[in-house]
């Protein structure tokens, strides 16, 4: 990780790795945990394969769903690892999406108490990252691992 270019997020979840995966995994399990409550989200896509699609859309008023992520996978390495970019769209176009151009990196490791659960978000230049953070990587990003760590720690 650079600290001049990226944030990062590190939690020990407990729950095994494998239900970890599944949450990302599983669009009906997405849905529960990726976006910051009390919005909730709706998976349009989740093809989880280098180049596959990833769009979602999100609503804060449980009435219009409107689009929150159109992005591409850049690889996914199954129960380890999974990179996906915003800056190039679900049809393989290049885009510079609203607030932030990003790549994240996902990745599981297996822990005495659980799954070692990493996020690495990559940007363009220190401005981006700068930019990133004061919008509320940490408290996102943050929020939405617990949601995740909720949900995956209830299921055995």
């Amino acid at each position: 990780m650079n600290p001049d270019l990226d944030l990062g997020l590190e939690r020990i979840i407990r729950a095994p790795r494998a239900t970890v995966w599944r949450a990302w995994t599983e669009p009906s399990r997405l849905e529960r945990w990726w976006v910051p409550a009390p919005s909730r989200c709706r998976v349009d896509r989740l093809d989880l394969r280098p180049g596959g699609a990833f769009v979602t859309r999100l609503t804060n008023d449980g009435a219009e769903y409107v689009p929150h992520m159109d992005a591409c996978f850049l690889a996914v390495d199954e129960l380890e690892r999974i990179v996906f970019t915003n800056a190039i769209d679900s049809a393989w176009r290049p885009v510079s999406p609203a607030p932030i151009v990003m790549t994240a990196t996902i990745t599981l490791n297996d822990h005495p108490d659980g799954t070692d659960y990493r996020i690495v978000v990559q940007h363009r230049d220190p401005e981006a990252r700068a930019h990133h953070e004061k919008l509320g990587f940490a408290e996102g990003w943050g929020m939405v691992t617990g949601q995740l760590a909720a949900l995956t720690e209830g299921v055995r």
